[in-house]
Formats: C-alpha cells, sequence, structure tokens
C-alpha cells in the first residue's frame, strides 16, 4: 500500500515504493470523473507488455462483477505504469460524475465487492491465456486475455493540435455560417435584377 489515509502521495513516491518490491505487483485503483456526466463505465490500463495479463485477469473479473460498462483494456503511458519495473496496472472503476455509478460508489458492499474482484484478478494473472479474447468465457485453467486500444501513439502535443485544429474548424464553421446568413438578408433587402 501506497498510503492508508486519503493524503496524496507524489507519483514518483508511489513510483519508488512499487520498486522497491522486486516480486510485487502495482494495482493502482481509481474512480474516474469528467465533464459529461453521462459517461460510465469501468477501464484498466496497463503499459509494459509484462502487464497485459494482470491487467486482462483485473479486468475479466472487475467488469463481470459489477454493473457498469465494459470500457475496455487500454495501453497508455501513465507515469506510474511506465515508471514501474514490476508488473503494473491502472483500474478506473467507474465516473464518480455519473449520477449512477457514484450511488454506486458510496456502498460500502459495491467497494468490496469490487476489492474482492480485483483480488481474484491478481489471484488469476498466471491463468491467462496467450489469446486474445472478446467473450468473458473462461475454463478453471485459463482467463481469456482481452483485447486493448493501444493509446501510447499520440503524443501530447499532437492532442493540443487536435483540439486547437477543431476549435479552428468550429470557428471557421461558425464564421461561415454568420457569413451566409448576412449575405442572405443582403440579397433580400438589395434584390439583384
Amino acid at each position: 500500500m501506497t498510503r492508508d489515509s486519503d493524503v496524496f502521495v507524489p507519483l514518483g513516491t508511489r513510483v519508488a515504493i512499487a520498486n522497491s518490491y522486486r516480486n510485487a505487483i502495482f494495482v493502482c485503483i481509481h474512480f474516474n470523473a469528467t465533464g459529461r456526466s453521462g459517461a460510465s463505465g469501468i477501464e484498466t490500463y496497463f503499459y509494459s507488455r509484462d502487464s497485459l495479463p494482470l491487467a486482462s485477469a483485473i479486468h475479466y473479473y472487475v467488469t463481470g462483477g459489477a454493473p457498469s460498462a465494459n470500457r475496455g483494456v487500454r495501453r497508455r503511458g501513465y507515469y506510474v505504469l511506465r515508471k514501474t519495473a514490476i508488473p503494473a496496472v491502472l483500474v478506473e472503476c467507474g465516473f464518480l460524475t455519473n449520477p449512477t455509478e457514484a450511488a454506486y460508489a458510496q456502498s460500502v458492499s459495491y467497494r468490496q465487492k469490487l476489492a474482492e474482484e480485483v483480488a481474484a484478478g491478481v489471484r488469476g494473472r498466471n491463468s491467462v491465456g496467450g489469446s486474445l479474447s472478446t467473450t468473458r468465457v473462461a475454463t478453471s485453467e485459463s482467463i481469456p486475455m482481452q483485447p486493448y486500444i493501444d493509446q501510447t501513439k499520440v503524443s501530447s502535443s499532437e492532442r493540443r493540435k487536435s483540439k486547437r485544429s477543431h476549435k479552428r474548424s468550429a470557428r471557421k464553421k461558425k464564421s461561415s455560417s454568420k457569413s451566409s446568413n448576412s449575405e442572405a438578408r443582403a440579397s433580400s433587402v438589395h434584390p439583384e435584377g
């Protein structure tokens, strides 16, 4: 555990704690938030290929035991995932900005259920099969490898450019619709011909 009370532990300190244990795993358990209250679901992040079986197993169990939508497994370069030398995952157990999922998060029994599912995933990480599967069917010997989305290819500068170009195109559309409207008004006031 990197903490046992509600205090902020810097990311570098979290990584140092994780890396001080050679034969361990690092599991961050979070609840997500966004400006859109309709966003919902559970997602699990990993970075190193060695962490994919752990992410697959935890995600398999957590999504199977929770009523929230399955947002999938994602490869992402979060600091605590990139810098750990041991298998590391980050589990987003739903959105606190979604009223339904926020109510679940307030329930002690729901949080206990999530903890049990995360623990089942930790115990089952060595039973993850080698092939990717979209189904939630496991035998007593194997847990299916979860498909994942690789989100490590987009740099933050490309994301900023994309947001800026989206804003520019929205402004262009807005200004072109204003000019179209003013041209339409002008032609109705001053008919040609």
